[in-house]
């Protein structure tokens, strides 16, 4: 299997919603937060940025890592790693850029958004912030 990693943004609104995007898949569409692969060298933040400009049109800054989990993705072949950042949005204005990837982008009331996450129930709490990321520069 090949290892892909991919970098989520959590954005949340005035009102605690969570912004999902909802993916056209190969047998039928499903929500994930905005994100996707991090390419050659490029940092897991920068990955996250560029996927949520890509997915959303917004601008955003992103903060810790919210969460970390990993799946096989046996229809591709893949080891993936998700590293699920939390972000602030600081311009842009949502639109979709890639009808062929995205059918839709809207603002979730977070039990909804636990449905698609699979989130462990300690990380319930949406606004609460884990763990610490850094860039370590070249090595």
């Amino acid at each position: 299997m090949k290892r892909v990693d991919v970098a989520y943004v959590l954005l949340l609104n005035e009102k605690d919603q969570v912004l999902m995007v909802k993916n056209k898949g190969r047998k039928e569409s499903y929500f994930t937060l905005p994100g996707g692969a991090v390419e050659k060298g490029e940092t897991l933040k920068q990955a996250a940025i560029r996927e949520v400009r890509e997915e959303t049109g917004l601008i955003v800054e992103v903060d810790q890592i919210f969460s970390l989990s990993e799946a096989f993705v046996e229809e591709r072949g893949h080891h993936a790693v998700f590293f699920t950042f939390t972000g602030e949005i600081t311009g842009g204005k949502i639109e979709i850029s890639f009808p062929e990837e995205i059918e839709e982008i809207r603002w979730v009331e977070q039990e909804e958004a636990e449905k698609h996450l699979q989130l462990p129930y300690e990380l319930k709490d949406m606004r609460k912030r884990n763990i610490p990321y850094q860039f370590r520069g070249t090595m």
